[in-house]
């Protein structure tokens, strides 16, 4: 939600924290170091206007309807943000019946925001300290705690929780979770209530079959590099577009867009993506860019391959038809690889002999399934790459 808020002040406080936000998810500063500096930003700028910013940007999907059924079943529940002011919190709090809210304390001076934040949240292991003080200070029983997270940030918390849920979850979540949803936050309720969790899905939505739709589209990019262009110049054009997705996102941001993109990623994107920056269509053009200039013929077009009919098949089963988790990542479906894997090796034969195939998509699905720090749209195509480098080198 922060970086949502500092994209209401224009472009350089957005690209600013958009910028510390990677950094901070890459292991390079310290959450604490990142909040101070995007907090620094808010300088001068009056309380009411702070906490309006903070008011515009929407709820992601399900919240009102989590947080009520779960209000009505007889739970107790608490917002813990590193990154949301206590302030703005209490009037969250006060909009969708949350019980306790704990977050970051900001310095304010003759009603005007000093930069100033400091709290036990933003302190390592601060969440953890956070959810103790709430169960000790309202003496709550400990019996049955539940934590709902998102990033790394919140290990600590979910140490003291018998439930781990990892909501829209990073890499370590992925692992360190019971289990993960995306999209609608509301698929977490039979978790908590301890009902059976049906894996079974009767199909796609809308927003997963366009986004793959293009996914798979990618192909045709390998294929015209084979038979009509050269990489160089189909890796130019798909830069070009990569930059003006880009350009259409960050406009976006401010209320607005570029018109034929940015009504494609209100179709493709999914509602809890859409509420802020959607990185993926970025990611995913340029793993495309990197497969045709960084390795030589016929490895790119195998490279992009991988990326664009494995993650794609990998995506379209394991979502629509999965049902067995994998134990290391709760997000990818054992179904969904195993078919990812297939594809990717059937698309390659038209480029590179069978024992190659194979070998540059069991590396791409490799990396596709691991919860690794690196985006996958990146992560699979440099993979399946070097695989086929390695193998090249290793015959000759």
């Amino acid at each position: 939600m922060l970086v949502e808020v500092m994209g209401k002040m224009g472009a350089w406080p957005f690209i600013k924290a958009a910028f510390l936000g990677l950094l901070y998810e890459a292991g390079l500063i310290s959450l604490r170091k990142a909040l101070r500096t995007i907090y620094g930003l808010f300088k001068g700028m009056p309380l009411d206007r702070f906490i309006s910013l903070f008011e515009e940007v929407p709820l992601m999907p399900g919240v009102e309807k989590t947080f009520g059924e779960l209000k009505g079943t007889g739970f107790k529940t608490a917002l813990i943000s590193s990154g949301i002011p206590r302030i703005a919190l209490e009037r969250l709090r006060q909009k969708i019946g949350v019980d306790y809210v704990s977050g970051l304390e900001i310095g304010l001076s003759d009603g005007l925001l000093t930069g100033e934040v400091w709290g036990d949240v933003i302190e390592p292991y601060g969440k953890g300290i956070a959810l103790r003080r709430i169960v000790d200070d309202k003496g709550l029983a400990p019996c049955y705690c539940v934590g709902v997270a998102d990033d790394r940030n919140n290990l600590s918390m979910f140490q003291l929780c018998d439930l781990r849920v990892a909501y829209n979850p990073d890499f370590i979540l992925s692992v360190r979770s019971d289990y993960a949803v995306k999209g609608d936050l509301s698929k977490m309720i039979p978790m908590v209530k301890g009902e059976s969790v049906e894996l079974r899905r009767s199909g796609l939505p809308r927003s997963s079959i366009v986004r793959e739709a293009i996914h798979l589209s990618g192909f045709l990019v390998a294929l015209a590099c084979r038979h009509l262009v050269s990489r160089h110049l189909a890796a130019l054009l798909v830069l070009f577009v990569t930059l003006l997705y880009t350009s259409s996102e960050i406009k976006r941001m401010f209320g607005t867009s570029l018109p034929v993109i940015g009504r494609v990623t209100s179709w493709a994107a999914e509602k809890s993506e859409f509420q802020g920056f959607v990185f993926s269509p970025m990611y995913y053009g340029l793993g495309i860019v990197l497969s045709l200039m960084l390795f030589p013929e016929p490895i790119g077009y195998v490279s992009v391959t991988v990326l664009t009919l494995g993650d794609g098949f990998a995506a379209i089963f394991g979502e629509g038809y999965g049902r067995t988790r994998l134990p290391f990542n709760k997000t990818k479906k054992l179904e969904g690889t195993l078919t990812g894997l297939l594809f990717a090796s059937l698309g390659s034969l038209l480029f590179v002999d069978p024992f190659r195939a194979l070998i540059a998509s069991l590396a791409g699905m490799i990396a596709e399934v691991l919860p690794l720090p690196v985006n996958d749209n990146l992560a699979i195509p440099l993979a399946s790459g070097l695989a086929l480098m390695a193998s090249v080198h290793a015959y000759l």
